[in-house]
């Protein structure tokens, strides 16, 4: 691989790390701001739109920087610009259908969300919320286009650049406008929602901004590759758009996973809790589930599987040069590393629940139990992206489609039920089940087709559940011995407990493993390098 594609690479990746870590870490001034009833609203508005903008865009980017990158090799760089050209007005045209229909149909789901007189919030108000979200998909499809583009010519800097300048401008936005609506000029919790649910369009105008001064900086550059064109392939875009069609359909199902099973919640969550006498508490309990407990459970996922991903291109590699035995190290070492640094922040999450879920938001009975439920179902969603991309390097991926709308087939028939029984956890619970049915599929895939059991690594598997286990008693003592000191009702306090007990466990954690020789075996030359760095640093 050449330096210049590592690069690009690792800029592209590093500018998405960046841009999904303010999406996770904003909450904690948005919920200072609006209170923790509002994010339910909130979630009422992003849930559609987060599905809408990935049926318009997911996948896209990849596709088309795959096929200009193509022909860029073979010299045609005339059918690159003309996919460019014609996608930018399709993605407009796309776009601009895909607000209408999600602003004329807002009162719809409203609709489906407001299911009794007794809810914090009214069907009006829940449509006027997704329809200021809706005009941010009149832009991010034309972007998506332009940053496929840009990564077609293996430039990856705008992409990465664009993607963080529209979470920053998003983000200020958001908490400014909220801020002003509330304390400022007097505005009701409806509005200031409203103003935060459209910094979507107001992040994607900077977004694009930025994209279009990168491809002005860069048009002189981009025209004298046209002068080089051979002009010798004459391609159909009808067949190029067929092809990216199919090539991103599993990009979307992936894309779109979390966002559909918060479509059921969506959906069922109120009408299940008014069925049992729950309607009153129903808003500010599925505002828990779906989003503030959710984004915290997000973190561990984000950041081991960014891990975890990085070894699915050898996989696809070794898979393609028919190396069996390279193929089941690699899944080895794949499904090792995502346990390793999933299963102990799991667990940190579930004894820590209460001080976690003050300092984030604020001391909450509901939230800590809801919280510590939710948190194993991390686990479920890295294994799920995993072997998702795993089957997409295989060339299976069309398994995915199917092992995930067997899994919200799942949720949609148990949501209710389990929501009459366990009230919030419930909808923890069906999702539980949903992911695991899809992951079960995916494995059989994967055993099928690349002749992989998880069975070769059971024996590692065991070990990071023991010291995992370990490490609980470890931490649980330190826990109730400074509960008598410390509060979790004070953030500063949490915190200081949090430090306290994360560092003990962690240093635990990671002994059993380098003394045991685990993290060798999991990590590899990856901790061998890291070793002679620590001895050169020492010496």
């Amino acid at each position: 691989m050449s330096s210049k594609l590592i690069r690009g690479t690792f800029i592209l990746t590093l500018g998405t790390f960046i841009s999904k870590f303010l999406g996770l870490f904003y909450v904690i001034p948005f919920y200072a701001i609006v209170g923790e009833e509002a994010t339910s609203l909130y979630q009422y508005g992003y849930v559609p739109y987060t599905i809408f903008i990935s049926l318009a865009t997911a996948g896209i980017p990849l596709a088309v920087s795959k096929f200009i990158a193509k022909y860029n090799a073979l010299e045609e760089y005339e059918v690159g610009r003309r996919l460019f050209r014609s996608g930018l007005v399709i993605m407009l045209l796309t776009g601009f259908l895909a607000f209408l229909a999600m602003y004329t149909f807002a009162p719809v789901f409203a609709q489906m969300v407001i299911s009794d007189d007794e809810q914090i919030y009214t069907v009006a108000e829940v449509a006027y919320v997704i329809r200021a979200v809706s005009f941010a998909l009149i832009i991010v499809p034309f972007m998506s286009i332009m940053r496929g583009f840009f990564q077609g010519h293996q430039s990856m800097g705008p992409s990465a650049v664009s993607q963080v300048i529209e979470q920053i401008a998003r983000i200020v936005f958001l908490l400014g406008g909220s801020f002003l609506v509330l304390y400022v000029w007097g505005g009701t919790v409806v509005e200031a929602i409203g103003v935060a649910t459209f910094a979507a369009f107001v992040g994607a105008v900077f977004g694009l901004l930025t994209l279009f001064w990168y491809f002005k900086k860069r048009k002189k550059h981009l025209d004298e590759l046209l002068v080089q064109d051979k002009g010798q392939v004459q391609v159909s875009l009808g067949g190029i758009y067929s092809e990216i069609v199919v090539y991103a359909i599993p990009f979307i199902f992936v894309g779109i996973a979390i966002p559909l099973y918060q479509l059921v919640d969506m959906i069922t969550f109120n009408r299940a809790m008014a069925s049992i006498g729950l309607a009153g508490i129903s808003d500010t309990l599925f505002g828990i589930v779906n989003f503030s407990a959710q984004k915290i459970v997000i973190i561990p996922v984000s950041l081991a599987t960014a891990f975890a991903m990085t070894i699915v291109p050898l996989v696809t590699s070794s898979f393609v040069s028919r190396e069996e035995g390279a193929v089941k190290r690699q899944l080895n070492q794949t499904f090792q590393v995502l346990l390793f640094l999933t299963v102990p922040a799991v667990v940190g999450i579930m004894l820590l629940a209460e001080p976690i879920y003050t300092v984030f938001y604020e001391h909450s009975i509901d939230g800590t139990e809801i919280l510590r439920a939710y948190a194993p179902v991390a686990i479920l969603f890295a294994l799920f992206s995993v072997t998702a991309a795993i089957l997409q390097g295989i060339n299976e991926q069309r398994f995915t489609v199917f092992s995930l709308l067997f899994g919200i087939l799942l949720k949609l028939s148990l949501n209710i039920p389990l929501i009459k029984l366990f009230q919030a956890e419930g909808a923890i619970y069906a999702t539980a089940i949903g992911y695991g049915a899809s992951i079960i599929i995916n494995l059989l895939v994967i055993r099928h087709y690349a002749q992989y059991s998880l069975r070769s690594v059971a024996g590692k598997i065991g070990q990071i559940f023991l010291y995992n286990i370990i490490m609980s008693i470890v931490v649980l003592a330190a826990y109730f011995m400074l509960l008598p000191l410390l509060s979790t009702d004070s953030k500063m306090q949490s915190v200081a407990l949090i430090v306290i007990c994360a560092i003990l466990g962690a240093a635990v954690y990671f002994a059993l493993s380098i003394r045991s020789g685990l993290a060798d075996i999991v990590f590899g030359s990856r901790l061998d390098r890291l070793k002679n760095k620590l001895k050169r640093a020492k010496g």
